[in-house]
């Protein structure tokens, strides 16, 4: 029961500060990467949090929603892209060590962008991919496909994870969307890696930097344990 009460207060703890557009760290698992992301709602991201992101955790930053949603904006797997390519193909019949198959689609810049790569431009991109999710996810999928070919370009430097759902994987990307999702917010976050010296952050240095700033941080256990037989949770 004291489990049970402590696993819950953590969730909620998180899911409050995503509401509030604030911060959270999310450790997958010991048998899997074994890493800690900073997960931001992207709809609070600006410059700043785009900096604390680079800064403060130091891996790649990405955007993150579901598949379900940006599949009917034609969004693809990268995989799929590379495997229609004879050439390249080998290379996505390849997996990482931990087994699960990537959640990357494509990479874009906004097309209001300056170079793509800046702060203020990967917020730019960020905010503008939301508010494609936004649309889709209230229904208005025409509006949301017209607005992502109109307003994007690609390659650029924004990746897109897609995540299936926890019932079929749980990386970062789903623990992350779902996170959003049990808040009561639209599938849409940005995250990146926390790096230490020569390799990623363990979950102990990631602790100490958690109790620091105050930052929630939940681990993938947790977050699947809230999510057992909850809708959102679930691929679609």
């Amino acid at each position: 029961m004291e489990g049970a009460r402590a696993v819950a207060g953590a969730i909620d703890r998180a899911l409050e500060a995503l509401r509030e557009g604030k911060p959270v760290m999310v450790y997958d698992s010991g048998g899997r990467e074994g890493e800690v992301d900073l997960v931001y709602p992207a709809w609070s991201v600006t410059w700043r949090e785009i900096r604390d992101l680079r800064v403060s955790a130091g891996g790649l930053i990405c955007y993150a929603s579901l598949y379900s949603i940006l599949s009917p904006l034609g969004v693809r797997w990268a995989s799929e892209i590379i495997s229609n390519i004879p050439e390249l193909k080998p290379l996505a019949s390849k997996r990482p060590g931990y087994g699960d198959p990537p959640a990357f689609t494509i990479w874009v810049n906004h097309v209001s962008v300056r170079t793509g790569i800046s702060d203020e431009d990967r917020a730019k991109t960020v905010r503008a991919l939301d508010r494609v999710v936004e649309l889709a996810y209230k229904g208005d999928v025409e509006g949301a496909a017209k607005m992502f070919r109109e307003e994007f370009m690609a390659p650029g430097h924004v990746p897109i994870l897609a995540s299936r759902g926890l019932d079929r994987r749980r990386g970062h990307t789903e623990l992350a969307v779902s996170l959003a999702l049990l808040a009561g917010l639209r599938p849409s976050v940005v995250l990146a890696e926390m790096l230490g010296d020569r390799w990623s952050l363990s979950l102990e240095e990631a602790r100490r930097v958690a109790e620091k700033r105050r930052i929630p941080l939940v681990t993938g256990d947790e977050v699947v344990e809230v999510c057992l037989g909850v809708e959102v949770c679930r691929s679609s």
